[in-house]
């Protein structure tokens, strides 16, 4: 027996010793296929997590089918501006099916990122790379309040006569599919003097459709915006965008809960909203538990306004829980120099309650933060009552609950 057990371990050391230090052994490990996307997707299709996906120009999914994305889909957007800019467009009556997971996030960037599958940080792009794709649109049949009050008009970022790109309608159970867990990076191409691709827009969409778990980072527009609809969202950050992180527009009356906002210093707005735009002022929504992290490093020639938030044009909704960090000179939440937000704010359609702030550099109390424009309410006086300064985020009460982003870049870039 221990003749047998020294010939097998003479053998195995012989096998050993006959490698030379110079020679290795290949091990051949699967690479994803990278599959090239373009032009419309008419029928049921589903993207797995074992390709790598580039849209070339604007993919549309067209009204009847229905886009499934497997959890752990990458995604990357060709370069391109104007109308070669790549987007991924979910037109009305189609659907997006796309449920990543906090372990496996479905990842939209643009193809100059050097991030594989499996990764959730790039390698070599930073929030400071913007605009190399397009972004996400989401369109649906529910009301907007429109101009003129038509019911239907072309979505923001999609040039005229495309043939695809409507939304609005009067369905406001509308669905255009389910999405959570998916982080959109890099996005916001140009495709004409002004006008840019958000991150992830939803236009009309119904509150059938389901919308959770959606990071934003580096878009050289807006991080989220919605024209109108009636869908809810949760769940939202956005880091680094270098306009308005959350835009809401048209009448949008959906309920949007637990929101962080980490702004840099080409940021604008936390918060933009606007009202309707039609005849009757009707659509209100609901914002509750949002932090909003300005940015307080020095103004250069790309600095953005990096304020809180502004009210505008009919806006009309109730914003609660809210927690405002940091600023510099001219960080505030303002009331618009607008007749009609002055009358809403006045009759009690737009309302504040539950607000901390740790100051802005230049600020030395809260009538430097809240500011009416217009001169007609009492919003700067009645802070005192909907408002509180706290020193540092530790001592906060309100704000969104921000464990639940650790799925995301942004928190484990350690931006909050």
């Amino acid at each position: 027996m221990k003749k047998l057990i020294y010939s097998v371990l003479f053998f195995n050391l012989l096998i050993l010793s006959s490698c030379s230090d110079d020679d290795s052994i290949a091990i051949e490990t699967e690479q994803p296929d990278n599959e090239v996307v373009s032009g419309n997707i008419t029928e049921n299709t589903v993207w797995t997590k074992d390709n790598v996906y580039t849209l070339e120009g604007k993919v549309i999914v067209d009204g009847g089918a229905t886009l499934t994305i497997e959890a752990g889909t990458l995604i990357k957007g060709a370069e391109g501006v104007e109308t070669q800019a790549s987007a991924l467009i979910i037109d009305r009556n189609a659907k997006l099916i796309a449920n990543g997971t906090a372990d496996e996030p479905i990842i939209f960037t643009s193809v100059l990122d050097e991030i594989e599958p499996g990764d959730l940080e790039s390698p070599n792009l930073t929030v400071d790379d913007r605009g190399l794709w397009g972004g996400l649109i989401i369109l649906g049949n529910a009301p907007v309040s429109l101009e003129g009050d038509v019911t239907e008009q072309l979505i923001e970022g999609i040039p005229p006569g495309s043939g695809y790109g409507l939304y609005g309608g009067n369905n406001p159970d509308d669905s255009s599919g389910s999405m959570q867990y998916i982080s959109i990076r890099h996005g916001g191409a140009n495709i004409g003097e002004g006008n840019e691709i958000n991150g992830f827009t939803t236009g009309g969409v119904g509150s059938g459709t389901y919308i959770n778990h959606i990071e934003v980072i580096a878009n050289l527009d807006d991080g989220v915006e919605f024209f109108g609809g009636t869908h809810d969202a949760s769940n939202i950050v956005v880091w680094g965008v270098g306009d308005d992180s959350v835009d809401l527009d048209q009448a949008y009356s959906g309920n949007i809960t637990n929101v962080a906002i980490v702004q840099t210093n080409v940021s604008d707005h936390g918060l933009e909203i606007d009202g309707p735009e039609g005849e009757a002022l009707t659509g209100e929504f609901t914002l509750n538990n949002v932090t909003i992290f300005s940015d307080n490093s020095v103004s250069n020639a790309n600095s953005g306004n990096r304020e809180y938030a502004q009210f505008r044009s009919n806006a009309m909704g109730s914003i609660n829980n809210i927690l405002l960090i940091g600023g510099t000179q001219g960080t505030d939440f303002t009331l618009q120099d607008d007749e009609n937000v002055t009358e809403n704010y006045n009759n009690a359609k737009l309302t504040f309650s539950n607000i901390e702030v740790v100051l802005p550099s230049s600020a030395s109390g809260l009538e430097d933060v809240f500011i009416d424009s217009s001169g007609l309410t009492s919003f700067t006086s009645d802070a005192n009552d909907f408002a509180n300064i706290i020193n540092n985020i530790d001592d906060a009460s309100v704000g969104s609950d921000l464990s639940v982003f650790e799925w995301s870049w942004t928190y484990q870039a350690a931006e909050f």
